[in-house]
């Protein structure tokens, strides 16, 4: 088999399933389980609480990073190491729910196994993502974007409706054990595959003149060069003006669903369903479409379109709100935003990957993954009290003129070619 650093398709095929792999537990818990916990009228507060703690590891794993970018001279290679030691200790974890009898009575060693699955598991983003910069060249690395946007949503999509329909028709046991065996068998997969032709399959000796080939360094100075890469000022106000629309789609997400809900009367399962089917089938559609453009035009290029674009759509759908009690409007206005999400996405993590030096690819890239997280969840926290206060038209036309603002500060970063970390983007 060939290596990845010499096989264009094993990369593609690689970074898929390696996706596939983190997507499965996230729709089992956040998805399958919650639903789960909810027909047994488990209150909505402990359940809201079960997802914070679940998702509680991802908020923090930039602290990986330093270590990732550490101690990377095995035999076996750079980032694979981390890698397999991750989901290793991920599938154990997801054994570990094999001891719940009960989910209802059980409950805190519930959260307690996928809070421990949750830390292994985002070690295992955080060296996915580090080895996708160190080896993916910049020409593929929209593709490859598209290709880990679609594995998560595949897994994702097996994991709530695969997994929910085996707890529905089975047990939570059967849940648990399918779940188990996917990590396994994925699991597997990365023993058979090499970074480089040299390095060895399954090693603890450490690669020969790893020090001056991979750059190490000690870990303060570690910590210092991230402090001055993520203070570079265009390199931070390109991370600001991600984080910026992140908050924003996130708020207007949630905030739109409660409307439908609460004001239209929607059922909350034909806004799911929604979101689960066409939502994922878009998804994947445009996350194919999105990979070739932004390796045909360039990623930065792509995300000022697709920034200033979704910023429009949301002012024109908020300035005609009158129109949102017309299912079929509605429903335009859900797959809008789940495009322009899935677009933005595909865009803005090429252009993250190429401001990010790789002698601390883990910790930088890590730490603005982190943050796009707390991002995500700051846009989930506000829409609760914004929508007390506001009117969700109100609220979205707001959101959509920060958008705007941040596809104008990418799109002047853009004009002056800048580089950052000695890459031009």
């Amino acid at each position: 088999m060939n290596s990845l650093l010499e096989s264009q398709r094993l990369r593609y095929f690689s970074f898929f399933y390696l996706y596939i792999m983190q997507g499965v537990p996230g729709g089992f818990a956040l998805i399958a389980v919650t639903n789960y916990l909810s027909a047994r009228h488990m209150d909505a507060g402990t359940i809201g609480t079960f997802g914070a703690l679940v998702g509680l590891p991802w908020a923090f794993k930039f602290v990986w990073g330093p270590l990732v970018d550490r101690f990377q001279g095995s035999a076996m290679g750079r980032r694979r190491p981390w890698i397999l030691a991750a989901q290793v200790m991920a599938f154990l974890a997801s054994l570990a729910l094999l001891l719940v009898g009960d989910p209802v009575a059980d409950f805190r060693l519930l959260v307690g196994a996928f809070v421990v699955h949750g830390v292994f598991a985002s070690l295992q983003d955080i060296s996915v993502d580090a080895l996708a910069i160190t080896i993916v060249p910049e020409e593929e690395r929209g593709r490859t974007n598209a290709l880990m946007k679609i594995g998560m949503v595949i897994g994702q999509a097996l994991g709530s409706a695969g997994l929910a329909l085996i707890i529905h028709f089975g047990s939570f046991r059967y849940a648990v054990l399918t779940q188990s065996a996917v990590l396994f068998l994925l699991t597997l997969l990365t023993f058979f595959i090499k970074e480089e032709a040299g390095h060895a399959r399954f090693s603890f000796k450490k690669l020969a003149g790893t020090q001056a080939a991979t750059g190490w360094m000690l870990f303060p100075g570690m910590v210092r060069e991230l402090a001055r890469a993520l203070l570079v000022k265009r390199s931070l106000l390109l991370f600001v003006s991600v984080a910026a629309v992140f908050v924003c789609e996130r708020l207007f997400q949630r905030t739109f669903a409660l409307h439908l809900i609460q004001k239209l009367d929607w059922t909350d399962t034909s806004v799911s369903v929604l979101s689960g089917t066409y939502g994922s089938i878009t998804a994947v559609a445009v996350a194919l479409l999105g990979g070739w453009l932004s390796d045909r035009i360039g990623a930065l290029k792509l995300l000022v379109m697709v920034t200033m674009m979704m910023g429009a759509a949301f002012v024109a759908f908020s300035l005609a709100s009158t129109l949102w009690i017309h299912e079929s409007f509605a429903v335009g206005g859900l797959m809008a935003r789940q495009t322009f999400e899935s677009l933005f996405s595909i865009a803005a993590l090429p252009v993250l990957m190429g401001v990010c030096r790789k002698s601390i690819a883990a910790a930088q890239f890590g730490f603005y993954m982190a943050l796009s997280n707390q991002a995500d969840v700051a846009g989930i926290y506000l829409s609760g009290p914004l929508f007390k206060q506001f009117p969700v038209s109100v609220i979205g036309l707001a959101a959509g003129l920060v958008i705007i603002m941040a596809a104008a500060m990418i799109g002047m970063l853009w004009q002056r070619k800048f580089l950052a970390a000695g890459t031009q983007i």
